[in-house]
């Protein structure tokens, strides 16, 4: 080495840095490579992801490959900068190469290198993956003999390195990433994602027409207020009971109630005979099992029914649907809006209005692990029925009963007090 001119050896040690940058960049870009958009492209038959996916199937040998050649190259360029050095400053020049060559390698061979692989992990890694492959091949018999050292010291611990990660998403986990997705998904998609991730979370009785709203036609009215009944409706299914909403004995489509009306002599017994028997659901089923039992029975509405068997209210599929693409139709000119804006910055809000409807529509954090109505939150927060209208706090949330009809919050007007 002493006849080595330094020219040459100056070329050879700068070599030696890329070779350096180049593996510091590889391991840091094939372990930051997106693991999803990798599957989508190996799927895609892309040459270069194939590769990197065939490398990362075991990584124990990847990362061996890379520490070998890197510590390797690390080290060589060590014993150069040193010769150099010496040739130069003499006995001193230890310490001057040293201090030196950390400098250079800790910012052109590590933090550079490695913060731009982290940056862009596919520019890296896609064309790095050929001269790794082709370098485990090579050192496969060292490589072999570095991993077989290391994994048996990872053994010891109970890990084993041939285990595969599959990198499986909870729930959660994928919300976030559906979340984090803003600006490559259309905000549309992104809060559908959202809501077909919610279903599990929300129970039936959560999206459901209470049982005091429900409209229904009792077989023991006379034919001739059943048959204004159905011509006023607007419903395209009502159930049918006996007596009380408790005893429902059928369900009557729009499309069986017109065969029935043109019948010249309609009667009870031709009314039963065109509704259906009844679907029941319990209250505490959640709606993606909701959907999947509508889609498997094919029903597209359902009697909701507590522990006891006492009907809850009622929910169609429509309403299911709704919970993952929003309202399909507007509000009539003879209906309200569930939620109205106010001038001052309030809401005037309908009793019966579905807390998860309030803070969905609203982006607040009313509590929903009690009751689902504002009405129930009310009662349930006031520990008795109001009989007048009254305010009352909720969290940061002031609630003012403004209309009370047969001992229910009619309306309430609500404010954010941030």
């Amino acid at each position: 080495m002493n006849e080595v001119p330094l020219g040459i050896l100056g070329g050879i040690l700068f070599c030696l840095i890329l070779l350096s940058a180049f593996f510091s960049s590889s391991e840091t870009g094939m372990l930051s490579i997106n693991k999803y958009r990798l599957k989508h492209l190996v799927k895609n038959k892309n040459r270069s992801a194939i590769k990197v996916h065939s490398l990362l199937e075991r990584p124990d040998r990847l990362i061996g490959v890379i520490l070998i050649g890197n510590n390797f190259v690390n080290i060589l360029a060590s014993a150069i900068a040193t010769i150099i050095a010496v040739r130069i400053w003499g006995d001193a020049g230890v310490v001057i190469a040293t201090g030196a060559l950390t400098m250079v390698v800790l910012i052109f061979a590590e933090v550079t290198p490695k913060t731009l692989a982290a940056i862009h992990p596919e520019r890296i890694a896609f064309p790095a993956s050929w001269v790794l492959a082709i370098l485990l091949k090579i050192l496969y018999p060292l490589v072999w003999l570095v991993n077989g050292l290391s994994n048996g010291l990872l053994r010891l611990i109970g890990v084993h390195a041939a285990q595969h990660n599959h990198d499986k998403l909870n729930s959660e986990e994928l919300r976030t990433v559906v979340n984090e997705a803003s600006g490559l998904i259309p905000a549309a998609h992104q809060e559908m994602l959202i809501s077909i991730l919610d279903l599990e979370k929300v129970s039936v009785e959560d999206i459901m027409i209470p049982r005091n709203e429900v409209v229904g036609i009792d077989i023991e009215d006379s034919i001739e207020e059943i048959i204004e009944q159905i011509c006023q409706s607007r419903h395209t299914r009502m159930p049918v009971y006996n007596g009380e909403i408790n005893k429902v004995i059928g369900i009557l489509h729009a499309r069986h109630a017109a065969v029935f009306l043109r019948d010249p002599t309609p009667s009870k017994a031709a009314l039963l005979k065109a509704a259906v028997e009844p679907y029941f659901i319990p209250e505490s089923t959640s709606l993606n099992t909701v959907l999947l039992n509508f889609q498997k029975d094919h029903q597209q509405m359902g009697v909701v029914v507590d522990e006891y068997g006492d009907v809850q209210g009622i929910a169609a599929l429509e309403d299911v649907l709704e919970e993952i693409v929003g309202e399909f139709t507007p509000p009539t000119q003879d209906e309200e809006e569930e939620i109205q804006s106010l001038e001052d910055g309030s809401f005037r809000v309908e009793g019966s209005t579905h807390i998860r409807e309030i803070n969905k529509t609203l982006d607040w954090h009313l509590p929903t692990n009690g009751p689902k109505t504002l009405n129930g939150l009310i009662i349930e927060t006031l520990e008795f029925i109001p009989e007048h209208p009254i305010s009352l706090r909720v969290g940061q949330y002031t609630i003012e009963i403004q209309e009370i009809e047969d001992k229910v919050v009619k309306y309430a007007k609500l404010q954010l007090h941030r």
